[in-house]
């Protein structure tokens, strides 16, 4: 049977501060009512809640005036997460949410575990958009770039994908074509500039006094 409760903040899918609604009696007593998101909505809690909403109200601006600062540092970030996996792009473990959370922290900007919106635990190679909610009004994307190492990682960001084995090895043997290619043009054009410089002090001796 379902419970009502009021709402302290914005709660996705759910309504805004202050609405009553209806909910699982699990989901209050496992989440809205701990987390101090909700209250029970009886009279006395109703009448609690209106004498408090200004406050409420300014401490949520409060925050979220925090949480858009965050995101612009956030928002359209990459950050690269280590891994092995096989050939197929299959993960030997998994990249969690925590795991994504100490990544962009280390890119200079603090988030938590719990803001990082994610339904299950990466298991594959490649770029993954993630949702950051910074705040109940407040979400980002940031893109999570799995690989092997730091140099497929930069392969895949210009690719904008997952770049398998076989692509890898076919872009090292272009760049190793096209150093090799660059190394005989300036050789052919350092011996071109020998023969001309050699012609012309021929040319200068065979000049009369």
């Amino acid at each position: 049977m379902a419970v009502e409760v009021i709402l302290l903040e914005r709660i996705e899918n759910l309504g805004q501060m202050g609405d009553v609604v209806k909910v699982r009696p699990g989901f209050a007593r496992n989440f809205l009512l701990p987390q101090q998101k909700a209250l029970r909505a009886n009279k006395a809690n109703r009448e609690l809640f209106e004498q408090q909403r200004t406050q409420l109200e300014a401490e949520n601006l409060t925050r979220r005036a925090e949480a858009e600062k965050v995101a612009g540092k956030v928002d359209d970030l990459q950050v690269s997460v280590i891994r092995q996996a096989g050939d197929n792009g299959q993960l030997y473990g998994s990249v969690t949410a925590r795991d994504i959370a100490d990544a962009v922290t280390v890119e200079g900007a603090t988030i938590e575990r719990n803001q990082v919106v994610l339904d299950r635990p990466i298991k594959l190679l490649g770029l993954h958009p993630v949702r950051v909610r910074l705040h109940p009004e407040v979400s980002v994307t940031v893109t999570v770039n799995v690989a092997r190492s730091q140099a497929e990682a930069e392969l895949q960001a210009k690719a904008g994908r997952f770049v398998s084995v076989d692509e890898q090895q076919a872009a090292e043997e272009a760049a190793e074509a096209e150093v090799e290619a660059a190394a005989e043009e300036a050789a052919d054009a350092a011996a071109e500039q020998t023969e001309f410089a050699g012609a012309a002090e021929a040319g200068e001796e065979e000049q009369p006094a």
